[in-house]
């Protein structure tokens, strides 16, 4: 098994499930707190890559990461405005920025379908150095306080007065606009945030690859639903720590499912089917626990029934 799954692949699947944590995270804030459907995290996702890459090449690396967070919450806010300012349906505001953004992606890459930054400094070789633990660890270390900070980040904002207010939107907006709370205000922070942190993501992803594609955020939230799922259903849906958590745990899982499909020689192509496989599974797992819990119920129903008819008998 230690020949199967080396430590080399396990730590780049935690890099990379670390990575794609901060894109489930966001789709918790929009999904979960929200109840948005919002599917222009594809975009967002590319939309930071690109932005990261362009400032990396010019020797900016750290600015990257913020001008990245900075374009993925434009994103979020012009998705917000669509829903909120023009009455069009989530799902629908998600598709047609998801849309607009890959022309925008373009134009922030020169047009080109994809960039190198070979050879430039990023953020994870400006955090090792030249100290021989840290690049050989100093990846994991780095993305393990970006996430364990912003899970602290999202519990205290969601229990200050803005953050309860965008937790109460996404469970009643009737009763929100009863307590003159403002739900346009609620739903455009909450897009903001949430897609900040795909584009956070993003940038990440491009300096970790040291290359950025138009193509890359393709498929990226059914990785994160997939993350999310995995990680309320282990988790639970109680304490917001352990939800958010639950959230990074489900993401280093997937990626060491994927891992092992890698192993086992499943072909690339059939990645995506894996993933939608991934997210149906961890969504009906509720309903076949029930559906087994129901089964051994009525099975210790007919075993009893059974027992007393042999004693009348």
């Amino acid at each position: 098994m230690s020949g199967f799954l080396t430590v080399g692949i396990m730590k780049t699947a935690v890099e990379l499930g670390l990575i794609y944590a901060l894109v489930a995270m966001a789709l918790f804030i929009s999904y979960s707190i929200l109840n948005i459907a919002d599917l222009s995290t594809d975009g967002s996702y590319t939309l930071g890559t690109a932005v990261s890459a362009v400032f990396t090449i010019s020797g900016h690396p750290i600015l990257g990461i913020f001008m990245a967070m900075l374009s993925g919450s434009l994103s979020g806010f012009v998705t917000a405005f669509l829903q909120t300012t023009l009455g069009i349906e989530s799902i629908l505001a998600g598709i047609i920025v998801n849309t607009g953004l890959y022309t925008v992606n373009l134009a922030v890459m020169g047009f080109s379908s994809n960039l190198s930054i070979f050879g430039t400094d990023t953020i994870f070789t400006l955090f090792a150095g030249d100290n021989p633990f840290l690049n050989e660890w100093g990846v994991v270390i780095l993305l393990s306080i970006i996430v364990l900070l912003l899970c602290f980040f999202l519990k205290w904002f969601f229990k200050t007065g803005l953050g309860l207010s965008i937790r109460a939107t996404g469970d009643s907006p009737a009763m929100v606009r009863a307590s003159s709370i403002n739900p346009t205000f609620t739903i455009t922070v909450g897009l903001c945030l949430s897609n900040a942190l795909t584009g956070l993501s993003g940038s990440l992803i491009a300096q970790y690859n040291k290359t950025a594609d138009i193509n890359l955020g393709t498929g990226m939230v059914t990785v994160a639903l997939a993350s999310l799922v995995i990680g309320e259903s282990i988790f639970g849906k109680k304490k917001l720590i352990l939800r958010l958590l639950g959230v990074v745990f489900g993401s280093l899982l997937y990626r060491s499912i994927i891992a092992l499909a890698l192993r086992l020689k499943v072909p690339t192509e059939a990645f995506k089917l894996v993933s939608a496989c991934i997210v149906a599974l961890a969504i009906s797992s509720t309903k076949v626990k029930e559906l087994l819990q129901y089964s051994r119920l009525r099975r210790n129903a007919m075993e009893r029934q059974k027992q007393e008819g042999e004693k009348h008998a």
